[in-house]
């Protein structure tokens, strides 16, 4: 646990900041690099052989092929004391890029268009910082690249693989590059950040046959659309307004003619959540609702549901102490805010593993078109934001040495 009352640094807070500056250059030149060679979830090879070398650069010591391709870099600092973690995400998705730059990717059909480069060249900026001033801190660094967070995930296989053991961390940080809020703007808080992910693949078995004759079919369009409009009452009449959760049917496919009735249909969605309790809840009602209609129109159903990632769930004195540093790297404590996203992330893992905080740094700049949302084919992001998350990370690594456990 951490203690709420921080202990000033004795580092030259100023001299801190001109050197992750001068680290800028370098930043860019990794994150595009990163850019160009993009890989899919479990893939990663190029890009956890480029971190490796960084690493062996500056005389870090490091494992890999963790969960595949993960790395976990280990820096001591200059005495013993509390292990803090830093976790950055590697992979790509599978999008082909529309940005015109020089840095476009140079892999068909897979993009970073999430800023996952963003936050590899920030953890590779934290550890180049952090290995040639390790007098500056006690206790130790553990740097995770992990694997896959856009799916299956590679968090739960590299807790598996104990990449939290030896030494046992005490605390976790992270942060995620973010679009939907202005370059230099921060979202801290404690609890619920990000959702829990949910999905679902339902297939309908109806009886088909001639649009004209309904009645001598059991019409899968009709039981569909049945479905659909009632799984969105599990959210209006079972979840308490003051709470949040969403259920969304992505996908609606059946039938080949205008003039047949379809024998079966395939629906498929995503469910989110912030509040534990609803784990295995919406579940149940989902299964409920579509059993019940599909047995009164006379279908039967198949449906497949699986739990992705639960919520990410910020540690509330781990948040505070987090909020404490950001206010102190912007400067500006209007610029720390209190906020969530549906969207969601497998670091929720490590955080229900050990304390953590996981922080949203906003990248947005409209001003030079750098405002597109992720996922999307011409997402970029305001490089200049990467040296902001060298500092949060270095002046974490710094203060929480200072503090130990409580």
């Amino acid at each position: 646990m951490i203690s709420s009352t921080l202990i000033p640094p004795s580092i030259d807070i100023e001299a801190v900041r001109l050197e992750i500056r001068a680290l800028q250059p370098k930043l860019v030149q990794w994150r595009r690099h990163i850019h160009q060679y993009p890989e899919l979830g479990f893939q990663e090879q190029l890009t956890s052989t480029f971190v490796c070398k960084k690493l062996s650069e500056w005389g870090i010591d490091y494992e890999a092929g963790i969960a595949k391709t993960g790395v976990v870099a280990t820096i001591p600092g200059s005495a013993s004391g509390p292990v803090l973690a830093i976790r950055a995400d590697m992979d790509a998705l599978p999008i082909h890029e529309l940005n015109q730059v020089p840095y476009r990717s140079q892999h068909a059909n897979t993009m970073h268009a999430c800023g996952h480069d963003g936050h590899i060249a920030i953890a590779l900026g934290t550890a180049c910082y952090l290995a040639k001033h390790r007098q500056k801190f006690s206790g130790t660094v553990k740097l995770i690249f992990q694997p896959a967070e856009e799916g299956p995930g590679g968090a739960k296989p590299m807790i598996e693989a104990g990449v939290l053991k030896n030494p046992d961390v005490d605390g976790l940080i992270g942060l995620h590059l973010w679009n939907n809020l202005p370059i230099g703007q921060m979202a801290v808080r404690g609890g619920p950040l990000m959702a829990a992910v949910e999905s679902f693949k339902l297939h309908i078995l109806g009886k088909g046959g001639h649009g004209a004759m309904p009645d001598q079919t059991v019409d899968s369009v009709i039981v569909g659309a049945h479905i659909v409009n009632a799984l969105q009452t599990i959210i209006s009449r079972n979840v308490n307004p003051l709470q949040s959760a969403v259920i969304t049917v992505g996908e609606f496919h059946a039938g080949t003619r205008h003039n047949v009735i379809a024998d079966s249909a395939n629906l498929s969605g995503t469910v989110r959540y912030f509040d534990p309790q609803f784990e295995g809840y919406l579940q149940q009602r989902i299964e409920a609702t579509i059993a019940s209609i599909c047995q009164m129109h006379g279908a039967t159903y198949d449906l497949n549901y699986w739990q992705q990632y639960p919520a990410t769930i910020n540690d509330p004195a781990m948040a505070g102490f987090v909020r404490s540093v950001a206010e102190e790297v912007a400067e500006n404590s209007d610029a720390i805010i209190d906020y969530q996203t549906m969207a969601a992330e497998d670091v929720s893992f490590f955080l229900r593993a050990v304390p953590g905080c996981y922080v949203l740094l906003g990248s947005a700049n409209r001003d030079r078109n750098l405002a597109y949302p992720h996922h999307h084919p011409r997402f970029d992001f305001d490089e200049n934001i990467m040296q902001m998350g060298v500092e949060l990370f270095v002046r974490c690594v710094e203060q929480f040495s200072s503090q130990g456990k409580v």
